[in-house]
């Protein structure tokens, strides 16, 4: 019995340090890419004469669409690559969820399994809810 206990402990060490190496990639290559963005996005337009801070003048709905944001990504516009980044960050967690979703399907744990369901429902249609797909 003491072997099952060990084996089970390793395999939930195992699931925490791959959730944890997926968190961290996830954070380091949105990051990587974001400042891959930034920095065309200054080599761009890094000469041009400061904004006017006193009137808000928003992006063009192009950036908020998945649609818009490949499209951007593809074209090679800095904001494009910066919105992929950020969509990267957004996704991390959720691929974390899935990922947890997997291990306690795979350990055939079904509370766990019908609770992370409910947390990822409620988080994607918190964070894609209110998206034009």
């Amino acid at each position: 019995m003491k072997n099952n206990k060990h084996t089970a402990s390793l395999e939930e060490k195992d699931v925490e340090k791959t959730v944890g190496m997926l968190l961290r990639a996830g954070v380091i290559i949105a990051s990587i890419i974001v400042l891959i963005g930034g920095s065309l996005y200054l080599f761009n337009f890094g000469g041009l004469p400061r904004p006017d801070y006193h009137l808000f003048k928003g992006e063009g709905s192009s950036l908020i669409t998945f649609d818009g944001i490949f499209m951007g990504l593809f074209s090679g516009k800095p904001t494009g690559v910066i919105q992929f980044g950020v969509l990267l960050l957004i996704l991390t967690p959720i691929l974390r969820i899935l990922f947890s979703l997997v291990a306690f399907a795979v350990e055939r744990d079904r509370l766990y399994v019908f609770i992370t369901l409910i947390v990822l429902s409620i988080i994607l249609a918190s964070t894609f809810g209110g998206l034009k797909i």
